[in-house]
């Protein structure tokens, strides 16, 4: 909620100077969802956030574009890919049942945060590593 009860006394950035200082990660019990919190220093101009989850093998799980966040301390799930089934037609309501996806090995994943500005680039990035468990 930074950006809406704004604080004149924080010191706000210009975009070279704006960057990433916490990245954190955590699985959720079920192996599926990671939740991803992620606190930029206070910005002068909002910047965009590419967010990308890679499995053991540096294959891309799971992706996130947070474009122009309103707040520097932002917290989301991302929901992995590997882990979602597809349907071949959408079924009526009542014939749903819970359907399981193919599972990725259990292991070590990346995930990776890169700040940038259009026409500027990159400015920062930040990645850490997850122990993701074998799904329940």
């Amino acid at each position: 909620m930074d950006a809406f009860f704004l604080d004149p006394d924080v010191e706000r950035l210009p975009p070279e100077q704006t960057r990433i200082l916490d990245l954190r990660a955590e699985p959720y019990p079920d192996g599926r969802r990671v939740r991803v919190g992620l606190e930029l220093t206070p910005f002068q101009k909002r910047p965009d956030i590419e967010l990308t989850l890679t499995d053991p093998d540096g294959q891309p799980a799971a992706s996130a574009s947070i474009v122009e966040p309103m707040g520097w301390k932002l917290e989301l799930t991302l929901h992995s890919a590997h882990r979602t089934p597809a349907l071949p037609a959408p079924v009526p309501q009542a014939q749903v049942s819970e359907v399981e996806g193919p599972h990725p090995a259990p292991g070590t994943y990346t995930l990776t945060a890169i700040l940038s500005y259009p026409g500027l680039g990159e400015v920062d990035r930040r990645a850490v590593s997850i122990e993701i468990p074998p799904a329940e």
